[in-house]
């Protein structure tokens, strides 16, 4: 809008000023050399507009042709870098869905005419990555991280391959060296954590995670966990070393993470030897409030030394009122009454578990058999249905299962991975099978099985069979006993029939029997089959019917223009 009412402004300033000049009397003389010029002022200003308007396009045209080889590579230029970005764009999506040799031909193309620009290295390593060549991955990604614009990433494409390669110095090398250059890297600061959870560098572990912090890489709960669990481990290990530190170390971090279990376990222990019942027992109430753990039912116990086991047997029954129905509190209140000798009490106390026992609840039961009576057949039992029984919850990290608690994971490195729970393979199945075979081959298998007849099915009660009629065997859909009748015991089927029944795949219709006719012969649970059902075979006699005979010329008749000519009578 506004360059419309600007260009009228103009074209009536211009009209406007033609206007003046046209009014303007007089005459302009010019005299140059031997040439002289005589003219009005009008066709002055006429002439003298149409030479600078010719002196303008002189310069245009002239200025064109100077930069014309210019701009002739600058488009070089440009498509080249089209082509290159077409290139990326489809050798990235090649490498989404999974085409090594799209992916490499792309790479090369854009290696040609994009040499410069990162997509293109990013490229060209992710090709390599998809084809396996890990030298020619490695290469790329140390170009790239040659360059300030690509070198985080060049750096976390090094380190991936330097653990590919099972090389963990130079993983934990290049994982510092990012961390130095960014801070707030995620996977530098968790790659770094755990090489040195691994290393057991505790100092460094905690440097980092307070850098963690800093950074806004984890929240101040998430600090306060962690921070914790590292304390621990350093507690841990400086337990036999310098207890006076592990102490410190450990009461720091119950602070923190007061229901992490080990630092429980621990700090009670500290505080039992220090003659801080009182204390001792608020830590291991608090951790087993949360997740009751039989460590902390032990440390609860022998918090006070010296005591009975009928007074730990009444702190084993205080501890597990605090969560009642867990199956925790149990195991410790029936461990407790085994020491004290109250099997009774111990009975009680497993008697709601007993159904579906774990392993150590059945190995429980058997202690309690063997110690109360001496019933080593009853404690046998037991042992061996503790075999069978479910597992019960251990440590476990990503599928690893461990005998004590650790700080990391050995898979994967994670920090506070371990988790009092039940192993993932030794959940239960919801399946009794993997392939359930189908009636069909049942019966196929029936029919191998069954080796003797039938036998004769006993008639109703208060009816007779007819005469020489065989009732037919029972459905085996049926699973339901026999009723007996009033006063009758109820006879064992012989072993023999119990092995051998099998569903068959046909019934015998007894019901259109009729007095004084013969039942047919059952019909066979399974007909042989000559061929196989898919296979439609070749028939011995060709068909005679009316529609068999095959159209078309006989078969001594020849062809080309010979059988034309015979056909017409030639």
């Amino acid at each position: 809008m506004y360059r419309i009412i600007l260009f009228l402004l103009l074209i009536a300033l211009a009209a406007a000023g033609a206007a003046w000049i046209a009014d303007q009397p007089g005459d302009v003389a010019l005299s140059w050399g031997g040439w002289r010029v005589h003219t009005t002022i009008p066709v002055f200003a006429l002439a003298f507009g149409v030479a600078i308007v010719t002196a303008m396009l002189l310069w245009g045209i002239v200025r064109g042709l100077w930069r014309l080889p210019e701009q002739i590579r600058r488009n070089q230029r440009e498509r080249r870098r089209a082509r290159g970005r077409h290139a990326i764009t489809h050798g990235l999506l090649a490498i989404g869905h999974g085409d090594p040799s799209a992916a490499r031909m792309h790479a090369d193309v854009a290696r040609r005419h994009a040499a410069e620009d990162p997509l293109s290295l990013l490229l060209h390593a992710q090709s390599a990555q998809l084809e396996g060549d890990r030298h020619a991955a490695r290469e790329a990604f140390q170009a790239m991280a040659e360059r300030q614009d690509t070198r985080p990433l060049g750096l976390r494409g090094l380190f991936i391959e330097a653990q590919r390669a099972d090389d963990p110095l130079a993983a934990v090398s290049i994982a510092e060296e990012a961390l130095k250059l960014s801070p707030s890297s995620t996977w530098a600061s968790h790659a770094v954590l755990g090489f040195r959870c691994a290393s057991a560098d505790w100092s460094g572990a905690l440097a980092i995670l307070d850098n963690n912090l800093a950074s806004g890489l984890i929240d101040k709960p998430t600090y306060r966990r962690q921070r914790g669990v590292l304390l621990t481990a350093r507690a841990l290990e400086l337990e036999t070393v310098d207890r006076d530190a592990s102490r410190d170390n450990v009461m720091e971090a119950v602070k923190l993470a007061p229901t992490l279990v080990p630092a429980a376990v621990l700090a009670a222990k500290y505080q039992s030897e220090a003659h801080q019942t009182r204390r001792a027992m608020r830590i291991v109430e608090a951790a087993w409030l949360a997740h009751p753990h039989p460590d902390l039912a032990d440390a609860y116990a022998h918090v006070r030394l010296g005591d009975s086991a009928r007074q730990r047997l009444v702190r084993m029954e205080t501890l597990a009122a605090k969560a009642p129905g867990h199956p925790e509190s149990a195991l410790a209140v029936a461990r407790a009454a085994v020491d004290a000798s109250e099997f009774a009490r111990a009975r009680e106390a497993l008697a709601p578990l007993t159904e579906a026992p774990t392993q150590r609840v059945a190995m429980l039961m058997a202690e309690i058999e063997r110690t109360e009576h001496g019933d080593s057949g009853k404690a046998r039992a037991w042992t061996l249905r503790a075999v069978r029984a479910r597992h019960d919850p251990v440590w476990t990290a990503d599928g690893y299962v461990s005998e004590r608690w650790r700080p990391v994971s050995p898979v994967s490195g994670r920090l506070d991975a371990f988790q009092w729970q039940v192993p993932v393979s030794a959940l239960p199945s919801g399946k009794s099978g993997a392939i359930e075979s189908s009636p069909f081959e049942q019966a196929m298998l029936a029919t191998q099985r069954h080796l003797e007849p039938p036998h004769e099915a006993e008639p109703p009660h208060g009816a007779e069979p007819p005469h020489g009629a065989k009732a037919s065997p029972p459905a085996a859909q049926d699973n339901s006993p026999l009723k007996p009748a009033t006063g009758e015991a109820p006879s064992p089927p012989p072993a023999e029939a119990v092995a051998v029944a099998a569903p068959p795949l046909f019934r015998a219709r007894t019901e259109f029997a009729k007095t004084g006719e013969k039942t047919p012969p059952p019909i066979p649970p399974i007909i042989p089959i000559v061929r196989a059902p898919d296979d439609p075979g070749v028939d011995d006699e060709p068909d005679r019917g009316e529609f068999a005979e095959r159209a078309g010329t006989a078969e001594s008749q020849a062809g080309g223009w010979r059988g034309f000519w015979s056909r017409w009578g030639g």
